[in-house]
């Protein structure tokens, strides 16, 4: 056996963690820097027919709005890259 097995190991980052000093990735703010939101279904297998993503592009502050159709055919991404690249911040 190993001498760590069974035996506590100080963290460093423990006290930091425990006053709320943590920095994460989420309370990073950066220039320019854009948030993203997925919006899915509420319903389990149905069938979408049709978005109307009018409202969502007109509302302060969006972007660019992307649906499967931006997306279709394009495993990459490449499409909502570029549409993403021809976005720019409010």
């Amino acid at each position: 056996m190993g001498p760590y097995i069974g035996q506590s190991i100080k963290r460093f980052e423990d006290p930091r963690l425990l006053l709320g000093e943590g920095r994460f990735v989420d309370d990073m703010q950066l220039p320019g820097m854009l948030h993203a939101v997925a919006l899915r279904s509420p319903h389990a297998h149905a069938r979408i027919v049709s978005i109307d993503a009018e409202a969502a592009r007109r509302l302060p502050g969006v972007v660019t709005v992307l649906t499967a159709r931006d997306l279709a055919g394009n495993a990459s991404g490449a499409r909502a890259s570029r549409a993403l690249a021809s976005a720019s911040p409010p």
